[in-house]
């Protein structure tokens, strides 16, 4: 893929999100899943209809979606790792609508986290927000975009105890929580309910800080490309590397490198 393709990508999702989410937004019921998460019309519309999409335009590669069950994305992960590695193959990670809670109580906060893996690693990504019509997008090696123009994650030049952070309390452990709560090291906290949109805000400098102890490949599969290419710094809360499967990740994150050491060193302390 070359930047033009994903410029041409971001087009296919901005028109698909228009279209299916805005047009559902304040209009859709919510159902209940399995795993006591919701589920709207409005994310099996958008997984249908770039699925659809994508197979026109690139016949060879397959789409793993949130709103698939857990067996046939297993085997999707499976047979993406013992493709052939050239141009045809791969397989597309999607999470049609992060942020489905936001969208069924009429948040407008919600987004489309689209992502290329190949060969065990993501290539491509997009994150795009349709509420305020931006889209960040990374491709390997060629640094990432907000709406087409470089996105580099600046050093915000400030202490550790002046930092806002984005947290998510509820799928950290307990005892770190309550740790964080009684003394946090910033100055304030934020949760906005978008995993995908957690990463790409601290690649554009929103938050200087971001913890979530339990996320799905669908979720930080662009945001993490995405920042990496930003210039940002990632890692779990254990320090085991990330691996790409449907096991939940935790993910420690900061734009700066000083913060985060600073914040890395502070999670860890026992």
């Amino acid at each position: 893929m070359i930047p033009a393709d994903l410029a041409a990508l971001e087009t296919v999702v901005r028109t698909a999100a228009r279209e299916e989410l805005l047009e559902r937004f304040r209009h859709t019921t919510r159902h209940e899943k399995a795993d006591g998460s919701w589920l709207t019309e409005a994310d099996l519309a958008m997984q249908s209809r770039l699925k659809s999409a994508l197979a026109e335009r690139h016949p060879g590669i397959a789409l793993l979606g949130e709103e698939m069950t857990a067996a046939e994305q297993q085997r999707l992960l499976v047979e993406a790792g013992v493709a052939p590695g050239d141009e045809d193959s791969g397989l597309w990670i999607l999470d049609p609508l992060d942020g489905t809670s936001n969208f069924a109580a009429g948040i407008p906060l919600f987004s489309v986290s689209l992502a290329l893996m190949r060969q065990g690693r993501i290539e491509a990504g997009i994150v795009f927000d349709p509420i305020h019509d931006e889209s960040f997008a990374a491709l390997r090696g060629h640094g990432a975009t907000l709406n087409g123009a470089a996105l580099r994650a600046a050093a915000p030049g400030i202490p550790l105890a002046k930092a806002t952070a984005c947290i998510d309390f509820k799928r950290l452990p307990a005892a770190l929580a309550a740790r964080i709560a009684a003394t946090p090291p910033y100055s304030s906290q934020r949760s906005i309910g978008s995993v995908a949109l957690d990463w790409c805000w601290v690649a554009a400098g929103r938050f200087h800080l971001y913890l979530q102890g339990r996320q799905s490949l669908w979720d930080y599969a662009a945001g993490s490309l995405i920042l990496a290419e930003a210039g940002g710094h990632a890692d779990t809360l254990d320090g085991r590397p990330a691996q790409l499967d449907l096991v939940p990740r935790s993910a420690v994150c900061a734009a700066d490198r000083r913060l985060f050491e600073q914040w890395l060193d502070y999670l860890r302390a026992s």
